[in-house]
């Protein structure tokens, strides 16, 4: 063992360290790396940055930009609430649906941001059914990580172990590669889950409550408002059509407050911003907050030609990705204290409506318009997300109390679903068709993103994840420098001294296991930066084909289900679920287990190794 070596190896056992400690940040440590490996010699700097230049790199950061695609047009939230209305009040029927929706979105999308999604939404469905959310956040995370098992794009180790096929002169994978095996054991895992559930009781507090966000649900009842919601359509002969709200005063007139408007546009219906200039059009939809009685509501249709339409539930929380609310106080030397709402014109000032006030604790539901406010009520205002979180830059006027939890589920971009979708279908073809490179196909999608103003330049960066990119380039050199040290003929002449002669499917046991023990210490991504070169080693020594090797060791570096910190997912759901430790010890190590048997079983037969 020369001395270069050795000094390569005692690096990579400091970088170990410092990844399990989280002292400095895994990134940061990345950057180290790529200063010490040139300024040591073992490198030049051409090498130490190479991974900058690494198509796959690029690939990456593009899946993160068609992530946020999803998730601005409300496509990833929408698949939540479609689960929710199928499951019903079946938890084993939920708990599929919600394994099967987390899975197929993360296979082109990060897993870590599909779990971060589905959490609110499974914490909402949890309280609604009267479920522990302990018995259906394991199986969210599970998902998440499977995910990684069912396409080329679905995770960074994929990519990684991919494009070292194509280093050592290997096609590489191809987009549905991954899928037979994928597919197989969230198979597995959704039977598991289903028995093993009753294994999870989680952590209860010792009030035995769990201290979460107000919701627009809470607001709803805190402030009175259910019962008046009304959806009026608008006829072709009503006397509303062409003139404006402001023209119209229909709460003045009728205690008809219009929150907002629905209106068909192309393929989709819109929700508007009901404002004074809002010019109403035949089959327009009117989202009303209703102050009067249901005989004036009968004249009012009567009246003005309109028809009342039929809810699935309160519009102020069926409506939530378009209309929000806040609940907001008159602090003292407010300019509103003393004004009623009508002479406010709240609606035109503020882009907001009026549709709650409470005072000293009591929702005063009755003659609101009418009401002159005093210091210290508060307002629930529902309009508009953006018009609602403009509300905390007016601090003189009022004093934002709460932001209901659902903000943090809105989709400013909406209305450009179909255009994500478009642009996800074109990019996944171009995958699958193999007719530009990957790296290429991704871009094109993340143009065509922009193009239909599905994410903006801003929204882009953000949704990059920088930290691990630059994790995943820092490491590269790492396996280079292994290699050229001979570091990687160390370990594959042992594995291959050792179990040379025996099946190769014990070989793939053996690196699964290795690259699974590997991922409890340091990310799935930087295992699979230094175990791909290994595996791939090992089989061109044993004159096998490297892909039953190299998938091997993609699937292990995916099945980071042994304690809360193998994996980002696992930690996500660590509070949520109210988990500890011996939980992810007690599901993860019979279901790593599992996932090995099927690798083992199954890579073999379809390679025909």
């Amino acid at each position: 063992m020369n001395h270069e070596l050795l000094w390569v190896l005692g690096l990579l056992a400091t970088v170990i360290i410092l990844f399990v400690i989280n002292r400095p940040r895994m990134d940061v440590v990345a950057l180290l790396v790529m200063v010490v490996l040139p300024v040591s010699g073992i490198l030049d700097v051409n090498q130490a940055l190479a991974g900058f230049s690494d198509p796959n790199v690029v690939l990456i950061a593009a899946l993160f930009v068609m992530g946020e695609g999803l998730v601005r047009t409300g496509i990833a939230y929408r698949i939540g609430e479609w689960m929710s209305d199928r499951a019903g009040h079946s938890e084993a029927r939920l708990l599929i649906l919600l394994m099967l929706a987390v899975a197929g979105l993360g296979s082109v999308m990060s897993s870590t941001g599909v779990v971060a999604i589905f959490i609110p939404v499974v914490l909402s469905i949890a309280a609604r059914q009267g479920v522990s959310p302990s018995r259906l956040m394991m199986p969210l995370s599970v998902a998440g990580l499977i995910s990684g098992m069912l396409s080329l794009v679905a995770t960074p180790p994929n990519v990684v172990v991919h494009s070292e096929l194509m280093r050592h002169g290997e096609p590489g994978f191809g987009f549905f590669s991954f899928t037979p095996f994928g597919l197989t054991v969230l198979a597995l895992g959704i039977g598991y889950m289903l028995l093993t559930r009753h294994w999870l009781k989680g952590e209860v507090r010792k009030d035995g409550s769990l201290e979460t966000r107000r919701t627009l649900l809470d607001l709803v009842q805190d402030y009175k408002l259910s019962g008046r919601e009304r959806r009026l359509r608008v006829h072709p002969d009503s006397p509303l059509i062409g003139h404006t709200l402001g023209e119209l005063a229909l709460r003045t007139r009728h205690g008809a407050n219009v929150i907002g408007i629905e209106r068909q546009h192309k393929l989709i219906t819109r929700v508007m911003t009901a404002d004074s200039n809002s010019i109403l059009q035949h089959g327009d939809i009117l989202l009303l907050d209703l102050f009067a009685n249901h005989d004036d509501l009968r004249g009012l249709c009567q009246t003005m030609h309109l028809e009342p339409l039929p809810f699935k539930a309160a519009y102020f929380i069926d409506q939530s990705q378009e209309l929000g609310m806040a609940e907001i106080s008159l602090p003292p030397g407010s300019q509103l204290i003393g004004k009623s709402i009508l002479e406010l014109a709240f609606r035109s000032r503020f882009g907001l409506n009026v549709v709650g006030l409470r005072r000293d604790q009591h929702a005063i539901d009755e003659q609101l318009v009418e009401e002159t406010l005093r210091m210290g009520d508060t307002l629930l205002v529902v309009g508009p997300w953006k018009a609602v979180r403009q509300l905390q830059g007016r601090p003189r006027d009022f004093l934002v109390l709460s932001l209901p939890a659902e903000i943090d589920q809105v989709a400013p971009a909406r209305a450009r679903a179909p255009y994500a979708l478009v642009s996800l279908a074109v990019m996944v073809g171009l995958m699958v068709s193999g007719a530009v490179p990957n790296v290429i196909a991704a871009l094109i999608g993340c143009l065509l993103m922009g193009a239909g103003r599905c994410v903006d330049m801003n929204s882009a960066y953000r949704a990059i994840h920088w930290p691990s990119l630059i994790l995943i380039v820092g490491m590269l050199p790492f396996a280079l420098a292994l290699q050229k040290t001979g570091g990687i003929d160390l370990v594959v002449d042992a594995l291959v001294g050792t179990l040379g002669a025996a099946d190769p499917r014990v070989m793939l046991a053996c690196l699964f296991a290795l690259t699974a023990v590997i991922g409890l210490f340091i990310s799935n991504t930087a295992t699979a930066v230094l175990m791909a070169p290994v595996a791939i080693s090992t089989a061109t020594q044993l004159g096998l084909s490297p892909y039953p090797f190299a998938m091997t060791v993609a699937l292990a570096a995916s099945a980071a289900f042994m304690t809360p910190v193998s994996s980002p997912v696992n930690t996500l759901v660590l509070g949520p679920g109210q988990y500890r430790f011996a939980d992810f010890v007690k599901v993860g190590v019979p279901f790593t287990l599992l996932v090995m048997l099927v690798t083992v079983v199954m890579v073999p037969w379809y390679y025909g190794l």
